[in-house]
Order: structure tokens, then sequence, then C-alpha cells
């Protein structure tokens, strides 16, 4: 009995919002016992134009650079609300 964890982003999405744009990444968790798959589980996240994406793998890092320009930024931080806690 031989297990094995992998960990990949398996799937990459660009997402228009507005005129700005974020990544949304799906990691999948595989579980091998000698190379037959036992189970799979994902997680996913949203990289925001603000976010610091400089220890993504070098994949999600080129996209990032790539969609992620100083006009689009600017134009999310525009949409950002003026006072980010919504209770008060």
């Amino acid at each position: 009995m031989s297990l094995e964890k992998i960990i990949e982003d398996d799937k990459l999405e660009i997402i228009s919002l507005s005129s700005w744009k974020v990544l949304q990444v799906r990691t999948a968790t595989i579980i091998k016992d000698d190379g037959v798959e036992l189970s799979r589980a994902f997680e996913r996240r949203v990289i925001v134009p603000t976010d610091d994406w400089s220890s993504e793998s070098d994949e999600i890092k080129s996209i990032c650079d790539l969609i992620m320009t100083s006009d689009r930024i600017a134009a999310y931080k525009a949409d950002l609300p003026d006072d980010p806690d919504p209770t008060s």
C-alpha cells in the first residue's frame, strides 16, 4: 500500500467584473493508493487586483501579471466602498 497526496491547481478562470478582472483558482487535493484514486476534494479562492500573488505558482503569476494591469487595479480600487465595514 502506497498512499500519495497530490495537490494541484486544476481549474483557472478569468472572471470579468465591471472594468476589472479576477482570477478564480480551483485547487484539487487527490489521494491515491498504488496509483488508484481514492478521493478528490476541491477548494476555491479568488485573486483580486489588490492581492499579492508573488507566492503563487509561475502559471498563476503569469496570468495575474497579464490581467491585473494598473488600469484594472485602479478601477477595482475605485469600485471598493469607502467604508469597508458594512455594519457601521
